[in-house]
């Protein structure tokens, strides 16, 4: 069964029972976190606070980033920082850990902190407005980096054969 959606006149389904939708899931995540505006963030980080960029390398090479961040795409973002996992990073010391998210205006970032408060992490946290923010504050950023310069060179005489 489904309904009309009022703005695209399109069907919707109607959601299973006990689902929640991602404005509801957001909302959640946000009120676990006391979340922190670019400056205060800023100065948690210039105190010792971890700052891990989750924004994909396109996205960080597109609209620049944070000098010294840490960037963990959100992919791996659990197993990199949970203390008691195999593949966790040499920063991921311990639960008291203070760890502040950013992404680019702050929503996958409130989403990702929260995931890090399940594994234990309760002081992580997450940029309001995320990198956009930061930069419009006018904080400390790099970039963007400029694309590769398209060669006009013919490609090598190998290209396109298969190696065994």
């Amino acid at each position: 069964m489904s309904q009309a959606d009022p703005v695209a006149g399109c069907p919707v389904p109607v959601p299973p029972a006990g689902s929640r939708g991602i404005d509801e899931i957001l909302a959640a995540a946000r009120a676990r976190l006391d979340r922190l505006d670019p400056e205060q963030a800023h100065l948690a980080y210039r105190t010792g606070a971890l700052l891990v960029d989750i924004r994909p390398a396109a996205q960080r090479a597109a609209h620049g980033t944070v000098p010294g961040v840490l960037a963990i795409e959100r992919n791996v973002l659990e197993w990199r920082l949970d203390p008691r996992c195999p593949a966790r990073l040499p920063q991921a010391v311990g639960y008291d850990l203070s760890v502040v998210v950013l992404c680019q205006e702050g929503y996958t970032s409130s989403l990702a902190a929260a995931s890090l408060q399940d594994l234990g992490l309760h002081r992580a946290t997450d940029v309001v407005g995320g990198f956009a923010a930061w930069q419009i504050a006018g904080l400390p950023v790099l970039g963007p980096t400029a694309p590769p310069a398209t060669s006009t060179l013919a490609p090598p005489a190998t290209a396109g054969r298969a190696y065994h």
